[in-house]
């Protein structure tokens, strides 16, 4: 039961509800709840099995922006904020608009443009290209779509918001203070870079960033006081690579940058969104797409030769698309410290089945990388010791077939019956795998025959929330368009200890429509409230009513 009152409708044009304390405080300062990227929330008090239902819990405010919201809304607790501490919601926009809200009644505390002076936030219509005419991926502007970070101890923000002026395109990070959203020292830095290689766009043997087809998808991580900011691409725009910058969190001076692909071709890391795993001695692990592997000529590439006949070693660090990477600071770049490379990664470039399409995440408490892409198979790896390449196969701690394409974000529980990978992708059921952490495996344990799944080359995007490992309060949130539902967004909460009992879902009462959905993004569970992104210019918030 909710241990507090909720009074009348709010202001500020956000539907909120005024005069409303909570006694949660739990902040979520980064995508997927921590740097294992497993999307569990294990303190949340509030909801449980047994109120998650059609009569108590629903809709209960909106918080409206002016823009579409592809990231994912951060909590940060008692922040000392408008003479006091209140839990606040910080949601940033592609029109480059970051606000804070009262997590708690939707009270509004501050908003500001970050779109470079004198200039305007990229728009769709510049981002057409032979791939894509017109380009579908965003509605209206494409400014800030990488979910943000939060240094707790500093109480600052960082993400990255695109300009643009003439013909000319600019990428920043920014760190602004949580309290006013005003710019810390140093802030906002150009994004900017190239290192040697004779890869695609490259000039005199040097390969440059590109702010204008280099996209900004996947989640800032910040560990060890390095926030790295990555890149794949709008929609294939050729020439693109994959990108790391990593920035002294303090100094805001570049510290790292590596590229994927510096004599080859593509290697996007995006992951449907969601951020690079990270560990506690800095090391980060990320899962990189289509691209050129090993040091396989560019020329070779892109004339469709297969390896093998241009003296090719798939081996060689120099390129490492379809590939997944323990990534260890090295100098002033990232070193290759474990990876692995699927045997017929040419055939999975060639036929578009890249590797990193899935939201990857470390099981936490183990040595184990989750790993999935469009061929159909979930990898799980040992993170210290990923598999490599093999011509022979794939030599990986455990392969697991499901035979459909992967465009999700999983999620991890640890419950009082064991521990769960929970997946979801499109045109599939919500299946349950078991890990058994003393075998390193997962067991397929339970399957959601529903008939409602998520459809559009889009699947579930999940996350989980808990009160610990005590029984009863294990719940699997899904958030994703149901062909069930005549393409309706859904958010939807199941039981996580047996997940075809559906507890609610947003299609059973029309006033908890949560409006247009918002591809690769993700639910952010906390204090007893739920808070969805979506392209209908609000975030849409629900608890118990």
């Amino acid at each position: 039961m909710l241990a507090c009152k909720k009074k009348d409708a709010g202001n500020n044009g956000s539907n909120g509800i005024s005069g409303y304390n909570n006694w949660q405080h739990v902040s979520v300062l980064t995508q997927h709840n921590d740097n294992t990227r497993a999307g569990l929330n294990n303190r949340e008090a509030a909801l449980t099995t047994s109120n998650v239902n059609p009569s108590q819990f629903g809709r209960v405010f909106d918080l409206l922006v002016d823009d579409d919201v592809f990231t994912q809304p951060l909590i940060y607790a008692n922040l000392n904020i408008a003479g006091g501490l209140h839990n606040v919601v910080l949601i940033s926009t592609t029109n480059n608009t970051v606000y804070a809200y009262d997590a708690d009644n939707g009270s509004f505390y501050w908003k500001v443009n970050y779109t470079q002076p004198g200039m305007n936030p990229p728009n769709t219509t510049q981002m057409t290209s032979s791939w894509c005419n017109p380009y579908w991926g965003f509605n209206n502007h494409v400014g800030i779509t990488g979910t943000p970070v939060i240094d707790s101890a500093t109480q600052t923000i960082y993400f990255v918001a695109k300009s643009y002026q003439g013909n000319k395109f600019y990428q920043y990070l920014h760190v602004v203070n949580l309290s006013n959203g005003s710019e810390k020292p140093g802030s906002p830095v150009l994004i900017t870079g190239s290192i040697p290689g004779n890869g695609d766009g490259s000039v005199n043997g040097v390969v440059s960033f590109d702010p204008l087809r280099e996209n900004q998808r996947q989640a800032l991580t910040l560990t060890n006081g390095t926030v790295y900011v990555t890149y794949a691409s709008h929609c294939d725009w050729n020439p693109y690579h994959g990108w790391i910058f990593g920035y002294d969190a303090h100094t805001l001076q570049l510290k790292n940058l590596y590229n994927d692909t510096p004599s080859g071709e593509a290697g996007g890391i995006w992951e449907s969104g969601q951020g690079p795993a990270a560990d506690a001695q800095g090391n980060l692990y990320v899962v990189t797409g289509n691209g050129t592997v090993g040091n396989d000529p560019f020329a070779a590439t892109i004339n469709g030769t297969l390896p093998g006949t241009v003296n090719s070693d798939p081996t060689n660090m120099l390129n490492r698309g379809e590939s997944a990477l323990k990534l260890s600071p090295s100098g002033s770049s990232l070193q290759v410290s474990s990876y692995f490379t699927p045997y017929d990664y040419y055939n999975m470039d060639l036929n578009d089945l890249d590797y990193g399409v899935m939201g990857a995440f470390l099981i936490p408490n183990s040595n184990y990388f989750l790993t999935g892409a469009k061929d159909g198979n979930l990898y799980l790896l040992n993170k210290d010791n990923m598999g490599g390449y093999s011509s022979q196969g794939n030599q990986v701690q455990q392969i697991i077939p499901l035979n459909v394409s992967l465009h999700c974000q999983p999620a991890y529980y640890k419950g009082p019956t064991g521990e769960y990978v929970y997946v979801w992708s499109e045109n599939d059921e919500l299946r349950s795998l078991q890990f058994n952490p003393g075998s390193g495996k997962l067991t397929p344990s339970q399957v959601l025959n529903s008939g409602a799944g998520p459809v559009n080359e889009l699947g579930a995007f999940l996350s989980v929330s808990s009160n610990g490992t005590t029984a009863g309060t294990g719940i699997v949130w899904a958030y994703y368009i149901s062909a069930a539902a005549g393409n309706q967004t859904i958010l939807a909460a199941f039981d996580a200890s047996n997940i075809s009992k559906e507890l609610w879902n947003s299609a059973q009462n029309s006033n908890d429509n949560p409006g247009n959905f918002a591809k690769f993004s993700t639910v952010t569970i906390a204090n007893g409230h739920v808070f969805v992104p979506t392209l209908s210019k609000m975030v849409v918030v629900y608890g118990l009513k």
